[in-house]
């Protein structure tokens, strides 16, 4: 994430997310914390049951 997001690269003058035309801002360090935080205050899914509803077993 820092190498592509935010390190800027002397051959490109810019880094190679922007280069690449992924993003259009320099980010910063604060940018990918906040990314991580809100990944994990999200509710974590339930996961469904293991086998097709309607299929019998044995």
């Amino acid at each position: 994430m820092y190498y592509n997001f935010v390190r800027i690269h002397a051959a490109l003058r810019m880094t190679p997310a922007t280069a690449a035309g992924v993003t259009g801002k320099l980010w910063e360090i604060s940018d990918i914390v906040a990314l991580i935080e809100a990944k994990e205050a999200e509710k974590p899914m339930t996961r469904g049951p293991y086998r097709k509803k309607g299929v019998s077993i044995g």
